[in-house]
């Protein structure tokens, strides 16, 4: 049962983006940008974990899990280091998933050539 709450809940973040990249002017950028600041708010506000707690990979995978997670590493910042833990909190918590993108990119790039439009 987990497994599908996962993969319902993923689908569903899925399918509001989808419906709007097709229904409204906003960019790919603009949606995924929203998607890290709304899972900022909803993990500031204590909403997000629940919902990870419900639907485990189908709420952490998604951008909204990465928002949730910085939330998560400020607050934990905050609360061990004060004022600058603003600045760190969130970076130190997502650095693993961050370093992981910038090397397989890197990977990525060195494997295949790049093409013009």
């Amino acid at each position: 049962m987990d497994y599908l709450w996962a993969f319902i809940i993923g689908g569903l973040f899925c399918a509001v983006g989808e419906v709007l990249i097709d229904y409204t002017k906003l960019t790919p950028a603009r949606i995924l940008v929203t998607y890290v600041v709304a899972g900022v708010i909803l993990g500031a506000l204590g909403w997000y974990d629940p919902l990870v707690e419900f639907a485990g990979a189908g709420a952490t995978v998604p951008l909204t899990g990465f928002g949730n997670v910085l939330a998560d590493g400020v607050r934990e910042a905050i609360d061990l280091h004060g004022f600058t833990g603003i600045f760190t909190g969130g970076i130190a918590a997502a650095s693993a998933g961050i370093t992981t993108a910038i090397v397989f990119g890197l990977i990525t790039a060195l494997i295949f050539k790049s093409k013009e439009k």
